[in-house]
């Protein structure tokens, strides 16, 4: 494929709001929980647990919630549910902002107990937007462009991964006179700009559900799909594991403070690098997409990603360390375009809402749950042998669904379609 043939979807003019709208979400999400995390550490606690529980406190409410939410999402207009979703995270901003500035003399008392209260409900906002957002997107453009469309996707979650904790650390790190006051302030116009986005993407109509289901079917049908699909499951759960057991980047403030004598500032651009290894990749993926070689490529992404985990754990040097978070972020949206274009192509319209639910559960969570597993192995291991442990275990993890799943390595993207 060439670079003009993968520009093509561009040509869509709902695609191009779309990508927009996924870019400030991004940006102003990724720039939000970089904050708190940061305003919890650096003001409040300098204990790894500490940002293993914020991960923990955004999990379980996104778990509680999301077979619910993607009960919703193919129920109700998914374009009202991602607009739904914007205000509430722009109200919840405008909380931090005030919050932050002392204009809440009520709250001030709770301390980084009411920044892990909005965490809570952020958890509980996110589950909606996971099951609609690629559901959304797979009504806007035509099939044989949903690997493209993962692609670009992708590099837009990832250009603002990118720079949402590089301007988090600045901010919070040079002017300590700003502290969170101009993050937060800066997010609620991201937010506004993701809705304006999503508001000019035309409604799209409801698929036809094929039979009719009770609420109880609706809510398992999702789970019933995914474990009776093994080529979904195999994808699922090497994602699943991969992220679990990799969370290095949640450890991120403790390692610049405590490996790399580093402040703040140095935490933004650190915990952009697997962002940056992500873009850098998805354009090569645009090119050269992971399709008749899809299986193999998805299993030797996840087990370098796991190398590169471990080799950042032994680094002591700031661009050693930047680097090998790069690789593990290059190797990792590997699996994660494989990873969508299977979902995109092999889950029926009128139950994506239900699968992407699941799959939200399998990895939208797992990065909140390896947040604290991150946390607690650091506590019990010590910071460099926990993350360590993280690349070993991923490695096996790799072994192990290869020996369930053999035939996953002879994986044809293009005979899915």
């Amino acid at each position: 494929m060439s670079l003009s043939d993968s520009l093509q979807i561009l040509k869509h003019k709902e695609f191009r709001f779309f990508v927009l709208a996924r870019f400030f979400l991004t940006l102003a999400i990724q720039m939000q929980m970089s904050t708190i995390n940061l305003q919890i550490y650096y003001e409040y606690s300098k204990e790894e647990i500490v940002l293993g529980m914020i991960g923990l406190t955004e999990a379980l409410p996104f778990i509680a919630t999301s077979f619910f939410s993607g009960h919703i999402a193919d129920i109700i207009s998914r374009r009202r549910i991602l607009l739904i979703g914007c205000v509430a995270l722009l109200l919840g901003s405008l909380f931090l902002f005030g919050f932050s500035n002392s204009l809440f003399a009520w709250v001030q008392g709770f301390g980084m107990y009411a920044l892990f209260a909005v965490v809570f409900v952020f958890g509980i906002i996110r589950s909606f937007l996971a099951v609609s957002t690629h559901p959304f997107m797979s009504q806007i453009i035509p099939r044989e462009l949903y690997t493209q469309s993962a692609t670009w996707n992708s590099t837009a979650w990832h250009i603002g991964s990118i720079l949402g904790p590089v301007l988090a650390g600045i901010l919070f790190g040079y002017n300590h006179s700003f502290h969170a006051n101009w993050c937060y302030g800066i997010t609620c116009v991201l937010f506004i700009c993701a809705l304006i986005c999503f508001a000019l993407i035309k409604s799209k109509p409801m698929p036809v559900k094929s039979k009719e289901e009770t609420f109880l079917e609706s809510m398992t049908v999702g789970v019933k799909f995914v474990f009776n699909n093994k080529l979904v499951l195999s994808a699922l759960s090497l994602d699943l594991f991969a992220v679990l057991f990799g969370g290095a980047v949640a450890l991120v403030p403790a390692f610049t403070d405590k490996i790399l004598h580093l402040g703040p500032e140095a935490y933004g651009l650190l915990r952009t690098a697997p962002a940056v290894g992500a873009v850098l990749m998805a354009f090569y993926l645009a090119v050269k997409p992971p399709a008749k070689n899809a299986g193999i490529s998805l299993l030797a992404g996840v087990a370098a990603f796991g190398l590169f985990t471990i080799l950042f754990a032994v680094s002591t040097n700031y661009w050693l360390a930047f680097g090998m978070l790069l690789m593990t972020g290059a190797f990792d949206n590997i699996s994660v375009v494989v990873r969508h274009s299977i979902l995109q192509l092999s889950t029926p319209d009128e139950m994506r809402g239900r699968v992407a639910a699941v799959n939200s559960i399998f990895i939208g969570s797992s990065n909140e749950i390896g947040a604290f597993e991150s946390g607690v192995a650091a506590r019990l291991l010590g910071l460099v042998p926990s993350i360590a442990f993280g690349g070993v275990m991923t490695i096996l993890v790799v072994l192990g669904v290869h020996k369930l799943n053999p035939d996953l390595k002879k994986l044809d993207i293009t005979k899915l379609e």
